[in-house]
């Protein structure tokens, strides 16, 4: 097996993205993908019962609404996680442009 080296470009990436909440797939590595997608306005409420989710703001700012907890605020720059198991639901007043890191096995829209 040879190894072929990949370069991303992030800002030709991001320039792709159209429509809120529709996660563009960058990169896998070891049964994780690295998803990139605008938020912008409410997601909806859901849970992720077998798997952790990582976000990364690129730009903007972001609320991961926890229904038994503390939300979560993350600006440009900052990166926060939802364990396995937590309802939450993600929101951005203006858009915001998010990295996300996630296991191969997720399904991005959630188990409910």
């Amino acid at each position: 097996m040879s190894y072929v080296p990949k370069s991303i470009n992030w800002q030709e990436i991001i320039k792709t993205i159209d429509e809120p909440w529709q996660p563009k797939e960058v990169l896998c590595f070891n049964d994780q993908i690295v998803r990139i997608a605008k938020f912008e306005g409410e997601y909806h409420w859901h849970t992720h019962e077998q798997e952790d989710e990582v976000f990364f703001v690129i730009s903007g700012e972001i609320v991961i609404q926890i229904k038994e907890g503390t939300d979560i605020v993350l600006k440009q720059g900052e990166m926060g996680m939802v364990p396995k198991g937590i309802e939450h639901c993600p929101k951005s007043e203006d858009p915001s442009i998010v990295l996300m890191i996630e296991p191969d096995s997720l399904n991005s829209s959630g188990d409910s």
